[in-house]
């Protein structure tokens, strides 16, 4: 009885030894026509192997990349896709940035530096101040979360502050609740505002009949 382990080893053992079997075969065919009708077949048969891999993007583009890696990089076939080289799947990736949060603000998240860059955008008016409140409100989650204490409105509004570089400052509302309070009245303020200008544009056209 011959084991797996005195066997080849597989180039992917997850496609398993009946597909290596089938790129081995595939090789040998004498004419590039049949090289590449069974190339096609073998991706077709590798795909509902791995149905998974219908959920990633290019999946058709890997298949046949990973066609290629199973016949060692020699396949003498008409692909749709150019083969990686063996040279390209050996280097190694750049190391990814992490993001750069200041001091002792790294449990907010970057998710917060994002929220907060967006409100700075945002032209003064409702929606800027309700993306504040909004960002004021998942800091005090995140401190909480983080440092497993309870920590005061007037805290969270100095850690906005700074991590907006004094772009964004609720220092001078005593707390979260108040501020609500502070964007509803000034929201009404500039409703009414539009309001009575309405009025008196309607007032002074009524009049000019």
């Amino acid at each position: 009885m011959e084991y797996n382990t005195q066997k080849r080893q597989l180039q992917m053992p997850e496609y398993g030894r009946i597909i290596q079997q089938l790129v081995d075969r595939c090789k040998e065919l004498p004419t590039k026509e049949e090289r590449n009708e069974m190339s096609a077949a073998i991706v077709d048969f590798m795909g509902q192997r791995n149905p998974q891999l219908r959920d990633e993007e290019n999946y058709k583009h890997k298949l046949w990349d990973h066609l290629f890696i199973l016949s060692n990089y020699d396949l003498d076939v008409d692909a749709p896709y150019p083969f990686p080289t063996l040279e390209q799947l050996s280097q190694k990736p750049e190391k990814m940035s992490y993001p750069k949060l200041q001091g002792d603000y790294k449990f907010y998240g970057k998710s917060i530096l994002q929220l907060i860059e967006k409100a700075i955008e945002l032209p003064n008016g409702d929606e800027k101040d309700a993306l504040i409140g909004v960002i004021a409100n998942n800091m005090k989650k995140s401190y909480n979360v983080y440092n497993k204490e309870h920590v005061s409105d007037d805290v969270i509004f100095r850690h906005l502050k700074d991590l907006s570089e004094n772009r964004l400052d609720l220092t001078g509302i005593d707390s979260l609740e108040k501020s609500k309070i502070y964007y509803t009245n000034k929201s009404n303020k500039n409703n009414n505002h539009k309001g009575n200008n309405n009025k008196k544009r309607h007032f002074n056209q009524k009049n000019k009949r």
